[in-house]
């Protein structure tokens, strides 16, 4: 299964992310995005099983069982939602590309370190997770069966 970039702009490794809960892979395996969009899609094809009550972020589960989290910004929790408009609900079907987030950049980089878009694989440890590739935003990482 491939995962995708969730909005347009540069695709970074994890370890250039300044915040080092997300650098050292801590919360698992994956890359970030530098967004230039303000549209943040689905990387993949599954369930919407979580979106924020702040709007910051949101964890999509394929059929597979594979937890992508996207984390827009860091230290956006903060912000209570402001500059955040949620496009989908939790518990909707979405494929790649679909339309969760919308945020407004302008005002939310005004008030957070970094729009740094961190892209996480949640329960790495149960998968095979590729090295990201930076060329192809359609599917930056690769998530397979172990074994």
């Amino acid at each position: 299964m491939r995962v995708a970039a969730p909005v347009d702009g540069e695709v970074i490794p994890l370890d250039q992310v300044p915040d080092k809960m997300f650098s050292a892979g801590t919360m698992g395996p994956g890359f970030a995005v530098l967004p230039t969009g303000e549209v943040f899609s689905s990387p993949v094809d599954g369930v919407l099983t979580m979106v924020f009550p702040t709007k910051h972020a949101f964890a999509v589960t394929t059929d597979d069982g594979v937890q992508i989290l996207v984390h827009i910004g860091l230290e956006t929790v903060a912000l209570k939602g402001d500059g955040f408009e949620a496009l989908a609900a939790k518990g909707d079907r979405v494929s790649a590309g679909t339309p969760v987030i919308r945020a407004d950049l302008a005002a939310i980089g005004a008030k957070v370190p970094s729009l740094v878009t961190p892209v996480i694989v949640m329960n790495g440890k149960d998968f095979d997770v590729s090295s990201p590739s930076l060329d192809d935003p359609a599917a930056v990482v690769t998530v397979t069966g172990k074994g």
